[in-house]
């Protein structure tokens, strides 16, 4: 009986020398991990002018106004057809058009009015200056919205250039902060951005001309066919979270 009771407690003995051993050893198999920010600011250059063409029809019949509307719109694609531009529709729209009799002091309706909007973009302002010069005093067709941006062809590179500066910046803070224990990052473990592009104001907005407008039209014309457009680079700020395991 002593005999079994001398192996028990050496058993309890050993298994509590074992469990302080692993109690007091750190595990090896914690990877320990630092988080930093990183950011980067840049600009890219705004290699597009656009302008917006809208034509707008007024007529008592519904039918013949979108008629109207479609043809003229129809001319001017087919003057852009051959020019080294990108057209897109952006407003067809089609209501009642009413006025306030001031005389009578009521509402009176007007007609169905369809305005048909098409944004124009070309990568030479010259190719802006010489739409503007041919339609301006046409009657019903409106220019607004002159201004440039950034194509997604010219953001890409730069937005892609500034993401790894972010990265190469959230290391070397994360360096600088392991350093004081002497160590150092090593790989990044995980990492996430935010990007911000910021837009000046265009330079000319709403710019809307008809024959009962044309007054300022060739001093405008003539800034624009030479160069007279003047826009800063669009300025972009990428900021990044990253966590990076420490040696």
């Amino acid at each position: 009986m002593k005999k079994l009771l001398v192996i028990l407690c050496c058993i309890l003995g050993i298994c509590v020398v074992i469990y302080t051993q692993i109690g007091t050893h750190p595990n090896n198999n914690v990877i320990q991990t630092i988080s930093t920010t990183g950011t980067c600011t840049t600009t890219a250059p705004r290699d597009r002018t656009a302008i917006t063409l809208r034509v707008t029809m007024l007529d008592k019949s519904a039918a013949k106004s979108m008629a109207r509307a479609t043809t003229k719109m129809n001319e001017i694609t087919e003057y852009l057809r051959d020019m080294n531009v990108k057209m897109q529709t952006t407003d067809f729209n089609s209501y009642e058009k009413s006025q306030w009799n001031n005389k009578e002091q009521k509402s009176e309706i007007l007609g169905i009015e369809t305005t048909i909007s098409v944004d124009i973009s070309a990568d030479n302002s010259d190719t802006i200056g010489k739409i503007l010069a041919h339609f301006a005093g046409q009657d019903n067709i409106f220019t607004e919205n002159l201004h440039m941006f950034t194509s997604t062809e010219a953001m890409q590179p730069v937005l892609d250039s500034c993401l790894a500066a972010a990265v190469r910046n959230a290391r070397m803070r994360a360096n600088a902060l392991a350093a004081g224990d002497g160590r150092i990052a090593g790989k990044m473990i995980t990492v996430s951005y935010g990007a911000n592009a910021v837009t000046q104001p265009a330079p000319t907005n709403f710019l809307a001309r008809s024959k009962m407008t044309m007054a300022a039209a060739p001093t405008m014309d003539a800034a624009i066919v030479s160069g007279g457009i003047v826009s800063t680079d669009m300025e972009i700020s990428v900021t990044v979270s990253a966590t990076f395991e420490i040696k």
